[in-house]
């Protein structure tokens, strides 16, 4: 485990990974919508694409009764839970979480857990889940470090400071920790990387805003400017591992 004081820039370096790979083998989720209501969110624009949810239902959320009641077998590859949507502190949804990731972990399975964390789920994870820990990667998505920015984008997810501090906890309990700066709405990502990078031990995810006409009105000058345009070039990626 690496401590604060043998941080270096090339450790930094080393953890950052650009592209599009595949992060698990298989998804799970178990919440059709998201109250989070991320303006980017590439699972609720298809959902409205495809005549299942709006904006109102996506955020109001419903519960998939199936996957509650499904017995998961151990797969070969490791398991996305969950990938459309959070893990939130709120009744019934956290319970729901918690069975699917139960069971799953239950099974043998390898999860990677991938939320917008808040710190009371976290903490429960890590408490109620211990001896399945070298099953378990987190990988928190942390998008900025101006909770301004994540209002916008990110309306009703956590705070950076709450992100941070379950990052901190999550490794501070000895489990696997990974990072998705995805989209970094930022002008400079390594303001994000230089906060988490000391408490993640496998990889920081860096990676840009695609169509983002889409998602906001450029009459909303004062956060959507601060990526249209300058994070839409791979130039300012580039331009970041150099320095």
């Amino acid at each position: 485990m690496m401590k604060m004081n043998e941080f270096n820039q090339e450790e930094m370096e080393r953890k950052i990974t650009f592209g599009t790979k595949e992060w698990a083998d298989y998804n799970v989720n178990c919440i059709m919508g998201c109250h989070n209501n991320c303006r980017y969110c590439y699972a609720k624009v298809m959902a409205k694409r495809f005549g299942r949810g709006t904006d109102e239902t996506w955020k109001n959320m419903r519960i998939s009764n199936f996957v509650i009641k499904r017995n998961f077998k151990k797969r070969g590859g490791r398991i996305m839970f969950p990938s459309t949507h959070d893990i939130f502190d709120v009744s019934p949804y956290k319970e729901a979480c918690f069975i699917v990731l139960g069971k799953l972990l239950e099974s043998g399975n390898d999860v990677l857990i991938t939320t917008k964390p808040r710190l009371t789920i976290i903490k429960e994870i890590t408490q109620k889940y211990t001896h399945y820990r070298k099953q378990i990667q987190f990988r928190f998505t942390v998008t900025s470090i101006d909770d301004d920015l994540l209002k916008f984008w990110e309306p009703n997810a956590s705070g950076f400071g709450e992100r941070l501090e379950s990052l901190k906890h999550a490794f501070n309990m000895n489990f696997r920790t990974s990072v998705s700066i995805e989209p970094f709405l930022d002008y400079d990502p390594s303001r994000v990387v230089k906060e988490v990078a000391p408490f993640t031990t496998e990889s920081i995810w860096i990676g840009r805003m695609n169509y983002i006409l889409r998602h906001v009105s450029l009459k909303r000058k004062r956060f959507s400017t601060t990526v249209f345009g300058r994070n839409m070039k791979q130039a300012i990626c580039e331009r970041f591992m150099i320095n």
